[in-house]
């Protein structure tokens, strides 16, 4: 791995582990503490979510420098198509849990603006975004090594959901995968960040408004229309990049090292 690779490197690991950290230790206190003087916990959380960030800001601003800061993390992306096309592809998610499941009265604002809007930018913009697409787009590192500690620390944070060994083990598969198949969708998008921002908040939200599962696992009827609305992305996209006669960013040139030469030109365009 060449120097510029081993910078960008220990400045994406130092500077997540610095949120990570922070975030494990201080996050809950502070959110209580913003939320004392506003009083709504869905701004609140917003609000804690994106003060944690600062350290990711801090590294995105060492390896890029301000001109490029929204283009190195993919909010330079087309916001339209990061909105319609992960529509499209839930509505399977969204048509078959309303047939299937009953609404969920209890759902509120404040439930959205956590489990939905912060949930999806925030995780999207700080696992993917950052953690990923440094690691993907600026290192010679290729798509498995990129998105590995990601995934598992994506999968880990979401544990909290059971007690039961067996269902623990789903949620962290489930989760693991799914942080997996954000990753691809960013990068076969043009590293367009709004896609999986909006995939991830159209899920979560479908899966609340109807009860589609106690935790993240879900169950039968729940996963059917969950799969059915990835193996859609997964298939349009395919088709949407021959069509446009695009080749595929995730091959077996790009799984594990990437050639010098491919990062030059990456950086060059």
């Amino acid at each position: 791995m060449d120097a510029k690779s081993l910078r960008v490197l220990w400045i994406t690991l130092l500077s997540f582990a610095i949120y990570f950290v922070l975030d494990d230790l201080y996050f809950h206190s502070l959110r209580k503490w913003i939320n004392e003087y506003i009083n709504q916990i869905g701004v609140s959380h917003i609000i804690t979510y994106s003060v944690f960030g600062i350290p990711l800001l801090l590294g995105s601003l060492l390896i890029h420098h301000f001109r490029n800061l929204l283009s190195s993390l993919g909010l330079n992306g087309s916001l339209a198509k990061g909105f319609l096309f992960p529509l499209l592809c839930t509505l399977p998610m969204l048509i078959g849990y309303a047939i299937v499941f009953e609404f969920n009265p209890e759902i509120n604002l404040s439930l959205i603006l956590i489990s939905a809007v912060s949930a999806a930018f925030f995780e999207e913009l700080y696992f993917r975004g950052f953690l990923f697409g440094q690691l993907y787009r600026f290192t010679q590192l290729g798509f498995l090594p990129s998105i590995l500690l990601g995934a598992i620390v994506f999968a880990l944070i979401h544990l909290y959901q059971s007690q039961d060994p067996l269902t623990l083990l789903g949620i962290f598969l489930t989760t693991f995968l799914g942080a997996i198949l954000f990753a691809w969708l960013y990068a076969e998008w043009n590293f367009n960040i709004w896609i999986p921002i909006f995939l991830h908040l159209f899920m979560n939200l479908f899966w609340m408004m109807f009860s589609a599962g106690e935790n993240a696992l879900g169950g039968v009827y729940s996963n059917v229309f969950r799969i059915l609305t990835i193996v859609l992305a997964i298939v349009l996209t395919i088709l949407y990049k021959r069509k446009k006669g695009m080749k595929l960013e995730v091959t077996k040139s790009t799984l594990w090292m990437k050639k010098r030469e491919i990062l030059i030109e990456r950086s060059a365009g």
